[in-house]
């Protein structure tokens, strides 16, 4: 069975490709304005990338922020689902999964068989998520890529006091014209989203081994954070950025 995930994130749209258990490809581009556009397009070059054919895809499952505008997709499932199937498929020993997406951060405690026993999740707020970063790095004036590694140069991280995307922006901005240096700022940035995704995944009980999924897991300087807050490794796989839509390509494989 051929099976495709389309994962429609706030910032990035991705795809993945099973044939029965076996990944064949993945692809990953900017949503943009229109996010059936970005799911038509991710759909299609995930199958040139792999060498498949449309007519050859048996079921399509789609997730993320846009599930609902992929209009070809078979079947619409919650990212959560998704993000610990995911997880499970690149490492059947993980218990635990912290996702920072574009628009929400999630956690979940997840099952020996890959299903969500409990989760966490902050909706409500940009703070702690992807979009907060994207923020911070356009008033830095920085490469939102090069986020992790101006952090990791800093001895003395900067306080971020506010929760509030706006306000912390402010402080920012205040504490640039004040002179203090660049990577401190940045780490303060991180410390900030840090203390923000271990209150709520505290709630939980995390237990290890724990992978971090999404775009963000890319960021080393917040990764660390993680793990030093937390008191436990962070897993991170090669694939992070697209274990949502390979999630939802192993979930199909079901229907």
């Amino acid at each position: 069975m051929i099976t495709v995930g389309i994962d429609i994130g706030s910032i990035t749209a991705k795809a993945a490709i099973l044939d029965e258990r076996q990944l064949k490809g993945t692809f990953i581009q900017g949503t943009g304005y229109d996010a059936k556009t970005a799911a038509a397009s991710a759909f299609q070059k995930v199958l040139d990338v792999s060498g498949y054919e449309k007519q050859q895809v048996d079921f399509v499952v789609a997730t993320g922020y846009g599930r609902k505008s992929v209009a070809f997709a078979d079947k619409a499932i919650t990212e959560i689902s998704c993000h610990a199937a995911g997880a499970h498929f690149v490492n059947a020993e993980v218990r635990s999964v912290i996702d920072i997406g574009g628009q929400d951060s999630k956690a979940m405690v997840i099952s020996p068989q890959g299903k969500v026993l409990d989760f966490a999740m902050n909706d409500k707020c940009a703070a702690g998520t992807g979009r907060f970063l994207e923020v911070m790095a356009r008033a830095l004036e920085v490469d939102l890529e090069l986020l992790g590694e101006i952090s990791l140069k800093s001895n003395a991280p900067a306080t971020i006091s506010s929760l509030c995307t706006v306000f912390a922006e402010s402080e920012v901005i205040s504490l640039i014209a004040k002179g203090e240096k660049r990577e401190n700022i940045v780490a303060g940035i991180h410390a900030s989203i840090g203390a923000r995704v271990v209150a709520m995944a505290g709630r939980l009980g995390l237990k290890a081994p724990l992978m971090m999924t999404g775009g963000v897991a890319k960021n080393v300087g917040l990764v660390r954070m993680l793990e030093k807050n937390i008191g436990m490794p962070v897993e991170i796989s090669e694939h992070a950025q697209v274990l949502g839509a390979i999630g939802a390509a192993l979930i199909a494989q079901q229907h």
